[in-house]
């Protein structure tokens, strides 16, 4: 195993991954790192969401996976996430949402190598009741937690005051199947991160918990 430290003196570029199960965290775990540490950030829902809002070739192809609570197909998704990263030049960036297969890990190490993933290892109890009181400016993707990251005015978005609304993929049951799914695809890619020596864990319930640790892991990596 090559230790994290190594990957650290050796990169030159911030290539990193944030990984965990349907709402862990990640959206908003991500916009805080994008903003502190101003880099670029590649979410793949919301590009998918954006394809499908779109009603592109690449939407209707993906809408029944993402409406059902499946994954969408890896040679897709790949596609997809190439020329998303490719568009991003030699920026410094964040992958939020891929890989969720291990053959999305390994071809993504193959042709965009990552050199830091950060996995946020939330209770699925935690999850469950999250996904509950979860609402979304769908255009913007902006979340809300009632709650704990409540709107300034109820059922208003923030900034343009537009509704918020639940997302398809965000009712109680489809989280499940997708929990169900993520445990058992989440594993080996784990493990395959873990053998690169690249992976670091954060546990806890909440990004206000998880924070600091996971802005320190990044601080040192950039210093």
């Amino acid at each position: 195993m090559v230790a994290l430290s190594t990957w650290f003196s050796k990169a030159t570029t911030f290539r990193a991954v944030i990984l965990g199960a349907p709402a862990s965290g990640k959206g908003t775990m991500s916009a805080r790192i994008v903003e502190h540490f101003k880099i670029a950030h590649i979410s793949s829902g919301d590009k998918l969401r954006l394809h499908m809002n779109s009603n592109t070739e690449l939407g209707k192809a993906v809408a029944s996976y993402v409406q059902n609570g499946k994954f969408v197909p890896d040679d897709i998704m790949i596609s997809m996430i190439n020329k998303e990263i490719e568009s991003v030049g030699n920026k410094n960036w964040l992958l939020d949402g891929f890989p969720r297969t291990l053959q999305q890990a390994e071809k993504l190490q193959k042709a965009h190598p990552v050199n830091l993933v950060l996995y946020l290892d939330v209770p699925v109890s935690v999850i469950l009741e999250r996904v509950k009181n979860r609402w979304v400016h769908l255009p913007s993707g902006r979340v809300y937690n009632i709650g704990f990251n409540n709107p300034k005015v109820p059922g208003k978005d923030d900034i343009t005051g537009e509704p918020l609304q639940k997302r398809d993929d965000d009712k109680v049951d489809i989280v499940q199947k997708r929990l169900e799914r993520y445990l058992e695809a989440n594993e080996p890619i784990l493990k395959f991160y873990e053998d690169i020596g690249i992976l670091k864990s954060f546990h806890g319930d909440t990004t206000d918990i998880l924070w600091p640790n996971v802005k320190d892991t990044i601080a040192k990596f950039l210093s």
